[in-house]
C-alpha cells in the first residue's frame, strides 16, 4: 500500500495501517509520511523522570481517565535501546496491557536507538501522525531520564515530572535541569514512607504545586487529570513564551549533543590537550 492508502485506511480504523504508518515514521522513509499527511493541532502530555518512579504506572492511570472523559487517547512509550544489539526490551506496553485492545486507544513503544534526551528522533513525526488520526491525546513517556535529558519540553505541555519518596538526592541533582522545565510535579507511591517529606523537599527547592499520587492503586489520578487541564486552561501569553523559551534551550541541548566536534574535543581534554572551558567555548562558538 502507498502511504496515502495507508493513511486512508488507518483514518477508518485499521490498527494494522496506523502500526505500518508509525513504522514507517520511525525509518528512512519518515520525510514521505509527513508530507502526505495533512496539519492537524494535538495535546500532547508527557510524562517524564528518574528509572523506577512509577512513569508508566502514571501514564496507564491517565489512559483510563481520559478513557471516562471520552477522548480517543494515543501512547508513545520510548524504551532505551541496548547499546550491542540496537534493539530495545519495549516493556512499557506490558503496564498498560489492560488497554490494549481497547479501540480507543493505541500505545506504541518507540526506542531510542541512540538518541539522547529522553526521547526518540521519530516522535514529532510519530505525534503528527497520530493528530492525523483524530487521536485527542498523546501521552509521551520518556526513558527513565536524569538531570539533563530535557527534550520532553520542546513536545509536550504539560511536562510531568514523576519522583518517589525519598529522592531528596535526586531532587538536589535534578534541580539544575528536570525540575526547570516540569510544569507539574509528581511524587508518586505516595503510599510509601518519606512521599510526604520528598513532596515538601519538592515545594521547597522549586516553589510549585507538587500532587501526591498512588497510580497503581488510582489515588491522586482525578487530581492528577485536573491539574493538567488547570495548565491547559491557564495558558496565558507569557506562558507561552517562557514554555517557546525552554523549547528552544531543550532543542539546543540536543543540538549540541549531535555536534560533529563533540567526540573530538572530550578526546582532546580527556588526553589534557585541551581546557573544558575552552571546548565548552568551541563547541557554543560553532553552534551559533
Amino acid at each position: 500500500m502507498t502511504v496515502e492508502e495507508l493513511v486512508g485506511a488507518a483514518r477508518a480504523g485499521s490498527v494494522r495501517a496506523a502500526g505500518r504508518l508509525l513504522s514507517l515514521a520511525e525509518g528512512d522513509r519518515r520525510a514521505e509520511v509527513t508530507a502526505a499527511l495533512p496539519q492537524a493541532a494535538i495535546r500532547v502530555v508527557g510524562v517524564t523522570g528518574p528509572p523506577g518512579a512509577g512513569k508508566s504506572t502514571t501514564v496507564s492511570a491517565l489512559i483510563g481517565a481520559y478513557l471516562e472523559r471520552g477522548l480517543r487517547v494515543a501512547v508513545l512509550a520510548v524504551d532505551p535501546s541496548s547499546p550491542y544489539s540496537g534493539g530495545a526490551l519495549l516493556g512499557d506496553r506490558i503496564r498498560m496491557a489492560a488497554y490494549a485492545a481497547n479501540p480507543d486507544v493505541l500505545i506504541r513503544s518507540l526506542a531510542t536507538r541512540g538518541h539522547l534526551g529522553g526521547l526518540a528522533a521519530a516522535v514529532p513525526a510519530a505525534v503528527r501522525v497520530l493528530a492525523a488520526l483524530s487521536y485527542d491525546l498523546v501521552l509521551l513517556e520518556t526513558v527513565g531520564v536524569g538531570q539533563s535529558e530535557i527534550e520532553v519540553a520542546a513536545v509536550a505541555d504539560p511536562a510531568i515530572v514523576v519522583l518517589a519518596p525519598g529522592a531528596g538526592d535526586a531532587v538536589q541533582a535534578a534541580k539544575a535541569g528536570l525540575l526547570e522545565v516540569a510544569d507539574l510535579l509528581v511524587v508518586n507511591k505516595a503510599d510509601r514512607d518519606g512521599a510526604e517529606r520528598t513532596a515538601r523537599e519538592l515545594r521547597a527547592e522549586t516553589g510549585r504545586r507538587v500532587l501526591l499520587l498512588a497510580a497503581s492503586a488510582g489515588r491522586g489520578v482525578p487530581a492528577l487529570v485536573e491539574a493538567v487541564e488547570a495548565h491547559r486552561r491557564s495558558d496565558t501569553p507569557a506562558r507561552r513564551t517562557a514554555r517557546v523559551r525552554t523549547q528552544i534551550l531543550a532543542m539546543a541541548q540536543t543540538a549540541l549533543r549531535a555536534h560533529p566536534d563533540l567526540d573530538r574535543l572530550a578526546a582532546e581534554v580527556a588526553a589534557g590537550r585541551e581546557d573544558p572551558g575552552a571546548a565548552a567555548d568551541a563547541l557554543l562558538g560553532r553552534q551559533r
